[in-house]
């Protein structure tokens, strides 16, 4: 699968991945401003046999194939739910237990 890469110039070592170049219409709006500016990085070939340094592969394409996008935060950062198409609500807070 042919996938294009681009770097968000708000968000440090964060990437959007997208099945179609340019095609920013397919992400949530919350999740494109959140980005700020893209800078096209590169384009890539995914099969299932291609390793990825941050990204599980597969994980990668069937995102593409299903919302057309994938999301790559940086290492230890976390938005767990921001590669689903329905947001879902965090882990309730357990201070107040």
């Amino acid at each position: 699968m042919h996938s294009y890469v681009y770097a968000s110039l708000r968000k440090a070592d964060t990437y959007l991945w997208l099945a179609r170049r340019d095609q920013f219409d397919v992400i949530p709006a919350s999740l494109a401003l959140m980005l700020g500016e893209l800078r096209f990085a590169l384009e890539v070939e995914l099969t299932g046999e291609r390793r990825l340094p941050h990204e599980d592969v597969s994980v990668v394409i069937e995102h593409l194939r299903t919302q057309g996008w994938h999301l790559q935060l940086p290492p230890n950062a976390t938005l767990a739910t921001a590669n689903h198409l329905p947001y879902q609500t965090g882990p309730t807070d357990r201070r107040d237990e």
